[in-house]
């Protein structure tokens, strides 16, 4: 992990399998993000790969092909536990890990099945445009495990994720910033630097209430409109009276940059 000011940049690292997750990765992806989520210092994280070919080829399936223990024997474990008996999938779910500063993922090259489960779980999501996506795990007799049908499905329109899913089949950037999988697609190497730059700007923001907006999107989605509105009252009540919403009205008015502080 590497620091920039309020900025942690988090780079998969292991270009030789095509950033294929192992265990062994996603303990240090998970330690990482944990870190990010307990400094008061880091506001935003951005998520990369390591080389030019890939953001993350998925799992590592050489490393996932038997299981020590049955899957009932590892159903009930925590997280750690259950990937020790071959549960591996649940070190892929970040949920919770309780993490409410925003991540970028800055795809830069392959991004299929599990990397691409991970990259539906950040919150902004640019590309290379040498960049490709795709859930191929029907092709291996299997399905996206940690809730990438789920999430591609509130992504991108449902004829588009399922064709993907049903298939196995690949995008390209151009066509994931067609249909919405990414936001931007931009030449390769000017990617981090795009990353850092929208990085950069949600970290001018008010801490508290970037992760309140954060936090309501993954709160409401399934909320009617009267209960998502009942939530979002009450963020908007428990940020009413802080200082940063103080200072950035007064910045306002003095027509200068806030100075947020985080409480």
């Amino acid at each position: 992990m590497d620091i920039d000011g309020a900025i942690a940049v988090l780079t998969i690292d292991r270009p030789e399998a095509l950033n294929a997750l192992d265990v062994a990765a996603l303990r240090a992806l998970r330690e990482h993000l944990g870190e990010v989520r307990d400094r008061d210092d880091l506001r935003v994280a951005i998520l990369t790969g390591a080389g030019g070919r890939a953001f993350c080829a998925g799992a590592d399936l050489k490393g996932t092909q038997t299981s020590p223990a049955s899957y009932p024997e590892a159903l009930f474990q925590p997280p750690g536990r259950a990937a020790d008996l071959g549960l591996y999938i649940r070190l892929m779910d970040l949920g919770d890990l309780g993490l409410w500063k925003p991540l970028i993922a800055a795809v830069n090259g392959h991004c299929l099945g599990a990397g691409l489960e991970i990259a539906l779980q950040c919150d902004v999501r640019i590309a290379s445009l040498e960049a490709s996506f795709g859930l191929p795990e029907t092709r291996v007799g299997s399905i996206p495990a940690v809730s990438g049908l789920h999430r591609l499905l509130k992504a991108v329109p449902s004829a588009h994720a399922m064709q993907m899913v049903l298939t196995g089949e690949r995008v390209d950037a151009r066509e994931a910033r067609r249909i919405g999988l990414v936001s931007e697609a931009v030449d390769a190497n000017a990617l981090l630097d795009r990353a850092m730059a929208i990085a950069s700007r949600i970290a001018a923001n008010a801490p508290l209430a970037v992760q309140a907006v954060k936090k309501l999107s993954r709160q409401t989605g399934h909320l009617g409109e009267a209960d998502a509105q009942q939530l979002t009252e009450l963020y908007w009540g428990v940020l009413r009276d802080t200082a940063d919403r103080l200072e950035g009205r007064q910045a306002f008015a003095e027509k200068r940059a806030p100075n947020y502080i985080g409480r």
